[in-house]
Formats: structure tokens, sequence, C-alpha cells
């Protein structure tokens, strides 16, 4: 006796979700600094923490990080 496998391949699509929000980060690259103004649901939030520490530090250069949410559904 043998056994077959079959494979469907099916098509999907990955697109933002609204439901999932996002959030906002901004890390400072300056070395040994480590500071971050954390997980925040505006952005202005970030922005204005970034505007905070380059005004405290001299700090100029962030890495910015936004994150979404995705859904993923079959094409049919």
């Amino acid at each position: 006796m043998s056994l077959r496998a079959v494979y469907r391949y099916v098509s999907h699509t990955i697109r933002h979700t609204p439901e999932g929000g996002v959030v906002y980060e901004a890390y400072c690259t300056a070395s040994s600094c480590g500071a971050h103004s954390g997980p925040q649901e505006a952005q202005e939030a970030v922005q204005d923490w970034a505007l905070r520490h380059t005004g405290r530090t001299s700090h100029s250069l962030f890495r910015r990080v936004v994150t979404d949410h995705a859904r993923v559904t079959r094409d049919e």
C-alpha cells in the first residue's frame, strides 16, 4: 500500500488591519545612550520625546520604528 500526498497551493494577501492599531517608537542611536521613547499610540508623542531628548543631550540621530498589524486572507 502506498500513500500519496496532495498539495493545494492557494494564493493569499496580507494587508494592514486598522483594528490592530499602529505603535510608534524612537531609539536614540548615540553610542552608550540607550534611551528610547517606549511604545506610543500617537506619532506626535514620539516626536516630542525625541525633541526633548535632543534638547537635553544634543543627541540628534534616532531610529524610528512603526509597527502595524496585518491580516492574511485567502484569495478566492
